[in-house]
């Protein structure tokens, strides 16, 4: 640790908020190889195909055509099927595996790199739409199942590598900006799945969706997957100041599930954001189950799910841009982000409130002979749980967003960071896993609602010491070295490496 110090200038000078003379715009030289040859259409900055925007995109495009048709079919309410038991056990089975699998996957992000990894992640998705198609002829609940806790263990995967791209790729002053342009296209896989299946269901009030719905699934997820081989890993990626991603540049098994350790031992604090992540997706289980499954006709339900997506684009780009407000000290915007989401909260939740209370039991709304009652689109009283929807659509991708700037803010290591995805998603799961197994075991949807409510609310006060006293204006490029056998020449960007070696020769 001696011999890196001694080349590593102190304070924060050397992070790339601070560090010297990168003008944007300009460019930087890079090394040779076609992933490095510059491209610049009229009116845009140049990309490379090994740059992190490059990178972004093609990771959202991904999940587009992955997770964004999943959501799209979970939005639904029950997978699209009558009997909505299906769907949460399956659920409850994927976010289980999900919640062990996704705990450790940063290690599995760091030793096989970015592209394989997020490749296998893929794979599951078409999986799991196909055993629902296959559930339309066979009501082969078992087959269902065992895809849900298939798709845990490449959903783990597929979801750290995202995670580490999103957070560690970026500049941090573009932080917010990439963040929200993924949960854009991401999301914008939700709304396209949605029309498709509003569009294939517009006459049909109830009942299951269609094969044809199913069909289509499988196939655009499939090409998701190998999309992800198109990828480069992280160490061939070259940011606009020439700097690189903080990695491993020789891991082993053995320090990648060491690393789990020392990113916990090293920043004991981030233990207090666990109560966020917890809570990040137990919303999905009252939100598709509870309000669109158990209230809605099966064309409301799909129009539903359109609007929400839509309204989580909405989210991202409102939060995403305040985020990386340049005339706003990064802390500050922190703290912001907290006591908004808090605010938020008690609003949308509220609102949530007033409507649940009215609402027949779950047992009521359980029952086939129910389903004639549901709202439908043309009903009268369909614009106000509508608009509920809407909000709760973008509330969930306000708090997605502020988490994922939050740990992007506390470093900009790809390797620390896919390790805290890796718990992100981790726990994530292992609060989704229990909320749709309380689902599969027919808690009251009133119950799911206060539980939702409550956890959500507390969890933001925990999390509080963390965004207050540990998000600082800029990232110490000295304490992310901490977590890796790389040293600054291998990282910093170019204009401050080429000061330092004009210092050297001036002896100054």
């Amino acid at each position: 640790m001696a011999e890196k110090e001694s080349h590593v200038q102190t304070g924060s000078r050397a992070s790339d908020a601070d560090a010297a003379p990168y003008t944007e715009g300009v460019t930087v030289a890079r090394p040779e190889g076609w992933i490095y040859k510059g491209f610049k259409a009229p009116g845009f900055k140049e990309i490379w195909y090994a740059s992190p925007k490059a990178q972004l995109l093609m990771v959202s495009f991904v999940c587009f055509l992955c997770p964004g048709l999943y959501n799209a079919l979970g939005g639904l309410g029950g997978g699209g099927q009558l009997n909505s038991n299906v769907q949460a056990n399956a659920s409850t089975a994927t976010y289980a595996v999900f919640a062990i699998v996704g705990f450790f996957s940063g290690s599995f992000a760091n030793k096989l790199g970015i592209r394989i990894t997020l490749s296998l992640g893929g794979i599951g998705y078409s999986l799991y739409s196909a055993s629902f198609l296959c559930y339309n002829h066979t009501k082969n609940e078992g087959f269902v199942i065992f895809a849900g806790a298939f798709l845990g263990l490449c959903a783990g995967l597929l979801w750290t590598a995202q995670g580490a791209i999103m957070m560690a790729y970026p500049m941090e002053k573009s932080k917010g900006r990439y963040i929200s342009s993924f949960w854009i296209i991401f999301n914008a896989g939700g709304v396209i799945g949605a029309l498709i299946v509003l569009a294939q269901n517009i006459h049909n009030t109830t009942g299951t969706v269609t094969d044809g719905t199913y069909a289509a699934f499988i196939v655009l997820m499939a090409i998701g997957a190998i999309l992800a081989l198109f990828l480069v890993n992280a160490d061939k990626v070259v940011r606009e100041d020439g700097s690189k991603i903080i990695i491993m540049k020789e891991p082993t098994w053995q320090s990648e599930f060491y690393g789990l350790y020392e990113c916990i031992r090293l920043s004991p604090w981030v233990m207090l954001l666990f109560p966020m992540f917890f809570a990040s997706n137990i919303f999905y289980t009252y939100q598709q189950n509870g309000v669109n499954g158990a209230h809605f006709n099966l064309r409301a339900r799909s129009l539903n799910s359109l609007l929400y997506w839509l309204a989580q684009i909405l989210g991202a780009l409102v939060y995403g841009g305040l985020l990386d407000l340049p005339n706003i000290r990064r802390s500050v915007r922190a703290k912001g982000a907290l006591i908004s989401l808090f605010v938020l909260t008690f609003v949308i939740w509220g609102g949530g409130y007033a409507f649940e209370k009215n609402q027949p039991p779950r047992e009521v709304t359980s029952d086939p002979n129910y389903e004639q009652f549901k709202i439908d689109y043309t009903s009268p009283n369909y614009l106000g749980p509508a608009f509920l929807y809407i909000f709760y659509g973008f509330y969930d991708a306000c708090w997605q967003t502020s988490i994922y700037w939050w740990m992007g803010a506390l470093s900009n290591s790809g390797r620390k960071t896919a390790n805290m995805a890796g718990f992100y998603k981790g726990i994530q799961s292992a609060g989704a896993a229990i909320f749709w197994a309380l689902d599969g075991h027919k808690v009251s949807y009133r119950a799911l609602y206060g539980a939702t409510f409550g956890i959500s609310a507390v969890s933001i006060l925990i999390a509080a010491p963390v965004i207050w006293l540990r998000i600082k204006d800029t990232t110490d490029l000295e304490e992310d070295l901490k977590f890796s056998d790389e040293t600054i020449e291998d990282v910093a960007p170019t204009a401050l490496l080429d000061e330092k070696r004009a210092a050297l020769e001036t002896g100054v």
